[in-house]
């Protein structure tokens, strides 16, 4: 006798069953044949090295200066003045600007009073001179007829005192003839020096007194840059080092400094280096009043430089690539100062055997792998 036939059914979805959990218990057998494609594929490949060429620092001699400010002013400023009073300015002839020769007319007072003046004194004068002639032929007489009768002793003594008091007034008259020229003479008012006109202080027709200022000159034309300096800078400059300014119209101007102020503002801790300029830089491109940059020469000193294209900067900080053994490079900080033609100061963060990368810097990143090119064969001695 059979068994029935739906009993197999049950036993198979037993057998089912089981096997489903021993997947969960034990977990998958073997990897999807993807996964395993995947783990086994090779991995990509390696960056390229970048060809470099490299460099290594130099020391060369190079001039130290020290950065200033400060204002262009008149070398000497000569104040010239009315020396007499009570009249107008009638003329003057010169503007602000005008270059002037010593002796030159700059203005001219109104003369009319002491020219009346100098006719009364020499008025005053002949009549000195007619009384002295009188006066001496008295006395000639005089001196002939001393001691007889015809003339006593008392009167004598008389014409001679009249010589005496005739002559004293005499020069008097003269006196006072040569102070009226005087006088006259400055009614014309002449340059005491050679210069440019720096400023106008009177006006035509004004009435000018004694002292009053009418015009400023700039002595011999010539104008000094008075640079403020860091009073512990002051110590190493001298008279006669060179210097450099830039006019406001980016002209350059050479100078040499004349003298180094003994005092420090004990606000601002600077003292003024005063550099004397060209003549021929005033009013173009200098002009008293600018306010300049410069420089002041200290000399040559040792520098530790670099080219230009060894530099990479980043973030507002400089660096370089230095070369390792195993031919990596490692991204240098380093401190910089000074520019000259295609080379800078390094100042910190690298030594001076130190190997850098000079070209392609903009392309490397820190830990890169390069290959240093071969120097070019020189030629030298080729035909």
């Amino acid at each position: 006798m059979h068994a029935p036939d739906n009993a197999h059914p049950r036993r198979s979805g037993r057998f089912r069953c089981l096997g489903l959990g021993l997947i969960l218990i034990f977990g998958p057998v073997a990897q999807p044949a993807w996964i395993q494609a995947a783990d086994d594929a090779p991995a990509g490949p390696a960056k390229p090295a970048l060809t470099v060429t490299t460099t290594r620092p130099e020391i060369r001699d190079w001039p130290r200066t020290i950065a200033a400010t400060g204002t262009i002013a008149a070398w000497r400023e000569v104040i010239v003045g009315a020396e007499i009073g009570g009249d107008r300015l009638v003329e003057a002839p010169v503007e602000i600007g005008d270059r002037v020769e010593r002796g030159q007319l700059l203005a001219r007072i109104d003369s009319d009073s002491v020219t009346a003046a100098l006719e009364q004194a020499r008025a005053a004068l002949a009549e000195s001179e007619a009384l002295l002639a009188e006066a001496r032929a008295d006395a000639d007489r005089a001196r002939q007829s001393r001691g007889t009768a015809a003339l006593s002793t008392q009167q004598a003594d008389q014409y001679l005192s009249a010589e005496r008091t005739a002559l004293a007034r005499l020069d008097a008259a003269r006196a006072r003839v040569r102070a009226e020229e005087l006088r006259l003479s400055r009614t014309q008012v002449r340059a005491p020096v050679a210069g440019i006109v720096a400023s106008l202080s009177a006006a035509q027709g004004s009435l000018v007194q004694p002292g009053d200022e009418l015009l400023r000159l700039i002595r011999d034309s010539r104008l000094e840059w008075r640079a403020e300096v860091p009073a512990t800078d002051l110590a190493r400059l001298e008279p006669g080092g060179p210097a450099r300014i830039l006019a406001t119209d980016g002209t350059p101007v050479n100078g040499r400094i004349r003298r180094v102020a003994p005092t420090v503002d004990a606000r601002t801790l600077t003292g003024l280096v005063y550099v004397d300029l060209p003549a021929e830089t005033t009013g173009q491109p200098l002009r008293a009043g600018m306010f300049v940059r410069g420089e002041l020469d200290l000399g040559a000193a040792p520098a530790l430089t670099l080219p230009q294209s060894a530099l990479l900067t980043r973030e507002g900080f400089t660096y370089v690539f230095r070369l390792e053994p195993d031919r990596t490079v490692i991204q240098t900080k380093v401190g910089v100062d000074r520019r000259l033609g295609d080379r800078v100061e390094i100042t910190a963060g690298l030594e001076a055997k130190a190997e850098v990368v000079d070209s392609g810097v903009v392309f490397l990143a820190d830990g890169d792998l390069v290959r240093v090119a071969e120097p070019a064969p020189s030629h030298a001695g080729r035909r």
